[in-house]
């Protein structure tokens, strides 16, 4: 196991703290006296126009950044993950998830094995399968078409394809929708179900093992709803040979064990595979997209799988000073490190990506939530981000009064599309223009805010100035593309793919490991039994844990 680049103790990390000791930029002289500080800080990748100009950065914090990537072999790590070496090291696993989008005469070896085939061949009959439910072709087991898709999943098996489904509802086919059920609470599935028809409905239980336990539990609860409802209406006969038929028909998975797939009753046939060397965070590019190629299909998904090779080649080829992943990974580190930054907000000013800041929870702290380094020993820095984030102008409303006048520094990613989806008109006003005025003003309120003199020029009491002045100097980043594309969406989901690898990369850690998830489920098992009525599991708790359980069991009707 080789030991990771000590960031601390690099040459760029002690210029980087010599820098922030004497840092004074004032973002609003800083822009009067460079008149080509937007022009010099504004880069593209693919469709993705990225301004950084209204960051804490001057030329020189760039420079050293930059440096600190050369430093920590950011290039040889990043060319290592292209290629295949095993660099989640804890799971002796390569990290493909850029092989997903690799085009088809690609050659990425794992262990001498050319995986591209792999690939392509599993996108291959997944899209065979997306094209048979558009076009009625695949039917339920009464002959019905498919009306909806359910897809059973939790973690990167869900929070991917629901986000992208949201996303890109423009281009799901009519007549089709989709539905997400992931959590174990009873109300999840019950709720996605209670006003679907039993013959119209296709399930897609989207786990690698076929074991996870909220998955394999909805599973189940799907499947009696199923069976249920198809008996009662007279769908189907009350017979094994009838309940066989229409799981068949109305299940399908995705899961690499056949064996545990066909134990369910899912046909083998019907099973989507994908690989160790995907991480679950990373696959709604994969198979675990199913839901997604069928609701949008086969042409839209290849287009969104294309936006991701264009940040990749992006991010593999653009020499660091002008590589926009690594620039705003680096950026994430200045403001983490240097400023104790303790969260960063993303803010869509597109409703469709509502779920965005959701997905990009787990991307980022799944992935560098970690206190050690990928050789086992302590990490020298803090690590990870509390990412959060809503839509604007939703957002505007609700905690932007922390953004402009809190106490903390929160780097804020704000992401807009030049053409709505929908193009509306309130009389006269052009609605898409209203609302990218507030995307365009709150940056620039950040970045500038308002001083003293300028509120009492507004008449405003003197014992109410404090209070109406904005510091500015809040950092920002600005995301434009054209429209909100599967292309587009494809890009921004590598970009920040990106970005969180080089961050990891500075911290020295494994960003494509999750064991911190595991303790709690491990217990969960050994608290159910007591939680059911087993003095004796109970008596293995802690006092504060048989407290609450016998709590809950008295209540429990």
């Amino acid at each position: 196991m080789s030991t990771p680049i000590d960031a601390t103790q690099t040459a760029a990390w002690k210029q980087l703290l010599e820098l922030k000791e004497n840092f004074s930029l004032n973002l609003r002289e800083a822009f009067a006296e460079d008149p080509d500080r937007a022009e010099r800080f504004t880069f593209t990748a693919g469709d993705l126009f990225v301004d950084l100009s209204k960051n804490l950065i001057t030329d020189d914090v760039v420079a050293a950044l930059v440096a600190l990537g050369d430093e920590v072999g950011l290039e040889a790590r990043r060319d290592a993950m292209f290629a295949g070496e095993k660099i989640n090291v804890t799971e002796n696993r390569a990290v493909l998830h850029t092989a997903l989008r690799a085009p088809a005469d690609a050659v990425i070896e794992v262990d001498g094995h050319n995986v591209v085939p792999d690939v392509h061949e599993v996108l291959d009959k997944v899209f065979a399968f997306a094209d048979k439910v558009r076009s009625g072709a695949w039917t339920g087991v009464t002959g019905k078409r498919i009306e909806t898709v359910v897809n059973i999943g939790i973690g990167g098996s869900d929070l991917g394809p629901v986000m992208v489904y949201e996303a890109l509802k423009p281009y799901v086919q009519e007549g089709l929708s989709c539905r997400f059920i992931s959590n174990i609470d009873p109300t999840d599935a019950y709720e996605k179900t209670v006003d679907l028809d039993p013959e119209t409905t296709l399930f897609i239980v989207a786990s690698k093992t076929f074991s996870t336990l909220e998955t394999l539990t909805n599973a189940r609860l799907a499947r009696t709803w199923l069976l249920d409802g198809l008996i009662a209406s007279g769908a189907i006969e009350d017979d094994d040979a009838a309940c066989k038929e229409a799981i068949e028909k109305h299940f399908v998975a995705v899961s690499t064990a056949l064996d545990k797939v066909e134990e369910f009753g899912i046909d083998p046939q019907n099973a989507f595979g994908f690989w160790d060397w995907v991480g679950g965070r990373y696959s709604v590019d994969s198979a675990i997209g199913t839901s997604v190629a069928v609701a949008i299909g086969p042409d839209h998904f290849r287009q969104f799988l294309a936006g991701f090779r264009e940040i990749d080649e992006h991010f593999k080829n653009t020499p660091l000073a002008g590589n926009v992943p690594v620039l705003m990974g680096l950026l994430n580190v200045w403001y983490s490190n240097f400023f104790d930054a303790q969260s960063h907000v993303v803010l869509p000013y597109a409703q469709y990506l509502h779920r965005f800041p959701a997905y990009l929870q787990q991307l980022t702290m799944e992935s560098n939530g970690k206190s050690v380094r990928y050789d086992g020993s302590d990490v020298t820095t803090t690590t990870g981000e509390i990412f959060w984030g809503e839509p604007g102008t939703n957002g505007q409303h609700a905690f932007y009064q922390l953004i402009h006048q809190g106490t903390r520094v929160i780097p804020a990613d704000f992401i807009a599309f030049a053409n709505p989806a929908h193009d509306l008109k309130d009389g006269q006003e052009d609605v898409h223009e209203l609302f990218l005025a507030n995307f365009f003003a709150q940056t620039a309120a950040l970045a500038f805010g308002k001083t003293a003199d300028e509120v009492r020029a507004e008449g405003t009491p003197e014992n109410v100035v404090p209070a109406r002045v904005f510091s500015g100097n809040r950092p920002t980043t600005s995301i434009m593309a054209p429209a909100l594309t599967p292309s587009a969406v494809g890009q921004l989901i590598a970009l920040y793919e990106h970005i969180t690898f080089t961050e990891g990369t500075v911290w020295g850690i494994d960003s494509f490991d999750q064991w911190g998830v595991e303790l709690g489920k491990q217990l969960a098992k050994q608290v159910t039994p007591a939680v059911g009525g087993d003095e004796a599991a109970l008596e293995k708790q802690d006092p504060s844990t048989q407290s609450l359980v016998r709590y809950y069991r008295a209540l429990r009707r």
